[in-house]
């Protein structure tokens, strides 16, 4: 919806595609949707849910048995971000590096989009 031609609309590493193809393999997953939700203390949250089916509108981003969906209204919100899989001593999780972003909480769950860039 938003692309760019030849561009993918999110980049995936290495440890995020075998952590995501793990999950799909678990049940039978069709794989992740990616989107945002109003909320948190700095306006914005990501979401992440398992897909069953496949949504027309979604944007699809496929990577080494990896795949990801981006809803449509969340698809300008996420363009040209790179998702992450990292792993510490007290936590392991999707981690996102996301251009589009201006500011965020101090836990990094919640997050603020500039604000030429409207949710409708």
């Amino acid at each position: 919806m938003f692309g760019i031609s030849g561009k993918q609309a999110v980049s995936i590493t290495d440890k995020a595609a075998a952590q995501i193809a793990k999950l799909m393999d678990k049940d039978g997953h069709q794989g992740l949707r990616i989107g945002v939700k109003k909320g948190g203390c700095a306006g914005m949250e990501y979401t992440m849910d398992y897909v069953t089916e496949v949504d027309p509108l979604d944007e699809v981003v496929e990577q080494d048995g990896a795949r990801v969906m981006i809803a449509p209204m969340a698809q300008m919100f996420l363009f040209g971000t790179e998702i992450d899989y990292e792993v510490s001593l007290l936590e392991s999780g999707f981690k996102f590096r996301n251009p589009n972003v201006v500011d965020a909480c101090g836990c990094g769950e919640s997050i603020k989009f500039d604000e030429n860039i409207s949710v409708t």
